[in-house]
């Protein structure tokens, strides 16, 4: 029988995820999963590039592709992994427990991330033309710009299991979900008079939305660093195990 205690340190040592990486690459189930995972990742990204161009740069609020569909594909892409990880622990038996539910907080993660993207459609559809920063447009498209390239690095990250890659790029954008709070308190303080009431709702929830983004990609590159137990925390709080990113 599994000794259950060990479940927890599995993933302590340095090359936790390479051996995950082993496990799916060895197994059709496990590697079809997390293969799926990166088509995800991909569709959640355009999600999100074209649900802020809606946003941001269009009057007519239009998006090029259908949101709705690429969310449903997603959805559908979730089921499918965690159809594939409950078949192949099934068949393996506990021992790849960790491994799997591993997987699966990260596919949870990438799913949040169309639902938030999602989310910025429906408010560019509520929006009249394109919403401007008023005195926070340049932080606005340094937070923009820097979700957009974690997108690309999180894939990169996660693919390669590089616990150092991973640790690098957690810290270069540890800046973004504290920029984005900073203009949401701003806006609640009534720091930009100019700011018309509706822009200035559309900008608190939009901030949050940018937010949520970023720290669902953290989430997932903390999965390169972090045991399964503290997957979506601060690799580097190691005395205080409850600060989530």
């Amino acid at each position: 029988m599994m000794n259950t205690s060990n479940i927890i340190e599995v993933g302590g040592v340095i090359d936790m995820f390479k051996k995950w990486l082993s496990i799916f690459s060895k197994d059709n189930l496990m590697d079809r999963a997390y293969r799926r995972s990166f088509i995800m990742l991909d569709l959640t990204r355009e999600m999100f590039l074209k649900s802020r161009e809606s946003l941001r740069n269009r009057e007519d609020s239009e998006v090029d592709i259908n949101i709705r569909d690429r969310d449903l594909e997603v959805n559908s892409y979730e089921r499918e992994v965690r159809r594939n990880v409950f078949n192949h622990l099934v068949v393996s038996g506990p021992e790849m427990l960790p491994s799997g539910l591993a997987l699966v907080s990260i596919i949870i993660d990438i799913e949040r991330i169309g639902d938030y993207a999602k989310n910025m459609v429906e408010l560019a559809q509520e929006h009249p033309g394109k919403l401007h920063g008023g005195m926070f447009e340049d932080k606005l498209v340094r937070i923009e710009e820097a979700v957009e390239d974690n997108f690309f690095q999180t894939r990169k990250c996660f693919e390669a299991g590089e616990k150092d890659m991973a640790l690098k790029l957690l810290e270069k954008y540890s800046w973004v979900n504290q920029s984005c709070d900073d203009i949401l308190n701003a806006l609640v303080r009534e720091k930009d008079k100019n700011i018309k009431p509706g822009d200035a709702a559309a900008l608190a929830l939009y901030s949050r939305q940018l937010k949520r983004i970023n720290s669902h990609l953290r989430n997932i590159t903390t999965s390169v660093v972090n045991p399964f137990d503290r997957i979506g925390f601060d690799p580097k709080n190691r005395k205080n195990q409850s600060r989530k990113l």
